[in-house]
């Protein structure tokens, strides 16, 4: 049974909702498909899609080399040399750290490649003729390590990755067979020192986690998945892959018979002396986003003579000094932005807000205060009971004080660490970083598609923050929703990835314009 281009999916920021399956449900899955497949099949379908994406990515490839470890994957590599000479190119197979008894499906493929002429070397016998079969190699078959991959790449295996990194500075394309070897299939992040960069991945069964957020993104390049003719409807899925075309994107038209009270009022508590711009920033954002009013409390003394009456560029954005401390039906009645560049003045804000605002987004300078406050964590905790609900959006750095853990800890299993954050504030938590993961207690953790490196600017977390809130008043999703739907907005409007920084403020004007369909 071949595999048709057709069922070799792309996986990119336009997706809809994705389901993604850790090493342990992928595993389980296999199980039950090679139950009832015949012997061979799954490695014939797997090695025919790596064949035919590779056909795909480089049509005019003149010589294909495969890189095949002592496993299954190696197998699929080996299959799919076959089948590429079948299709009249050039296909060299490596065999590294080869075992004398290799798993059934794997030695089937590998009699095969012999029986049909393809060009099979010994890794460890290439030391006097080294490079003469790899050199001017156009398209690398990574096949080295699947998800069964626990520990870090040494030997051989660390030996032929450090070669392909070689070829590909050379020119060479690589794409990786189900995962990057070396690289965590769950968390997205290389299990050593050695881990193979691809320039695309072909998952194989189900598309996984670790593919999409932290440096899985790095080493994936573009992801595509292949299901091999098996059936997805056995697991629940470890997380959700968002993009553009989620269900949460789908916005509905304004009524026509709408004013300014019909959207919401915001208020961003923030913007400590010498960090105004980042209150700004935010509001300019949540109005961008949709809400009918945005106020903007700084965190200095009226009067002050770095505190501006206004932001010249929206002077639509209204300031009000003490705004936290004033009337509790007001607080009640407003979706309220709170960190943005306060420093270490929001700390007295904090309680009342916590007590009294029925939508709260804390960022920055608010998570690092209830960071260093048990009172204040246990404050924002106790919201859900209340039916009050809270979004904490921390970078990893942030997320580590919260969890009195190292922001490494947290990027080494960034899902692991928005779910426990989410369990212990009791709130939606936003992960930002490569692949923004969105958790909830009550939830399966979902994995933004969106988003490139052009977002590591400053500013651009406060927008996100002003964003989400701006959507949240003017809209009636729920809280997990309008998280996801703020990274996803977010994210796309730095699309495509070109050189450079985007500015944050030039980050909202594309939000904008983005939201309109201008």
């Amino acid at each position: 049974m071949g595999a048709a281009m057709s069922e070799i999916e792309p996986i990119g920021s336009g997706v809809a909702r994705v389901p993604l399956l850790g090493c342990t449900a992928t595993r389980r899955r296999e199980r039950a498909a090679l139950a009832t497949a015949a012997p061979f099949a799954l490695m014939a379908r797997a090695g025919d899609a790596v064949a035919r994406l590779s056909l795909a990515l480089a049509p005019h490839a003149r010589r294909i080399v495969v890189f095949a470890g002592p496993g299954n994957n190696g197998g699929d590599g080996i299959e799919a040399a076959t089948r590429l000479a079948a299709f009249g190119k050039r296909a060299v197979v490596f065999l590294v750290a080869a075992k004398a008894a290799p798993p059934a499906d794997a030695a089937h493929a590998l009699a095969r490649a012999r029986a049909a002429g393809i060009h099979v070397r010994d890794w460890h016998a290439r030391a006097e003729t080294i490079g003469s079969d790899e050199d001017g190699a156009d398209l690398i078959v990574d096949a080295l390590l699947g998800i069964g991959a626990a520990r870090p790449p040494e030997g051989e295996i660390a030996a032929a990755i450090a070669r392909i990194a070689e070829l590909a500075a050379r020119g060479a394309r690589v794409l990786a067979v189900d995962v990057p070897s070396g690289l965590d299939a769950d968390r997205g992040q290389p299990i050593g020192a050695a881990a193979v960069v691809a320039d695309d991945t072909l998952t194989l069964l189900a598309a996984k986690p670790g593919l999409f957020t932290g440096s899985g993104r790095d080493h994936a390049g573009r992801v595509w998945c292949a299901p091999i003719g098996v059936a997805g409807e056995d697991s629940a899925p470890d997380a959700w892959l968002v993009g553009t075309r989620d269900a949460c994107c789908a916005l509905p038209v304004r009524r026509q018979a709408s004013h300014k009270g019909s959207f919401g009022d915001v208020a961003v508590v923030g913007g400590a002396p010498g960090m105004e711009g980042a209150a700004w920033l935010a509001a300019r954002a949540a109005h961008a986003a949709g809400a009918g009013r945005v106020y903007v409390e700084l965190q200095h003394g009226e009067g002050s003579p770095a505190q501006q009456g206004f932001d010249p560029g929206r002077p639509e954005l209204m300031l009000r000094p003490g705004w936290s401390e004033g009337d509790a039906a007001t607080i009640r009645a407003t979706t309220v932005v709170c960190g943005c560049g306060g420093g270490e003045a929001v700390r007295a804000s904090l309680p009342k807000l916590l007590s009294l605002a029925p939508r709260l987004v804390l960022d920055a300078d608010a998570l690092n205060a209830i960071a260093a406050d048990s009172a204040l964590l246990a404050l924002t905790a106790a919201r859900r009971a209340r039916g009050l609900a809270t979004i904490l959006t921390p970078h990893p750095l942030e997320a580590a004080r919260l969890l009195e853990s190292a922001a490494a800890t947290v990027q080494a299993d960034r899902v692991r660490a928005a779910c426990e954050l989410a369990r212990r504030a009791a709130a939606v938590i936003v992960l930002k970083g490569s692949g923004t993961v969105v958790a909830d207690a009550d939830e399966v953790p979902r994995i933004n598609a969106t988003g490139n490196a052009s977002l590591a600017s400053a500013g651009t977390g406060d927008v996100l923050a002003g964003w989400i809130g701006g959507r949240w008043a003017a809209g009636s999703l729920s809280a997990f929703d309008v998280a996801t739907l703020g990274v996803i907005e977010h994210g796309a409007a730095a699309e495509p990835l070109r050189p450079g920084a985007l500015r944050a403020a030039d980050l909202v004007e594309r939000l904008h314009r983005r939201a309109r369909g201008d």
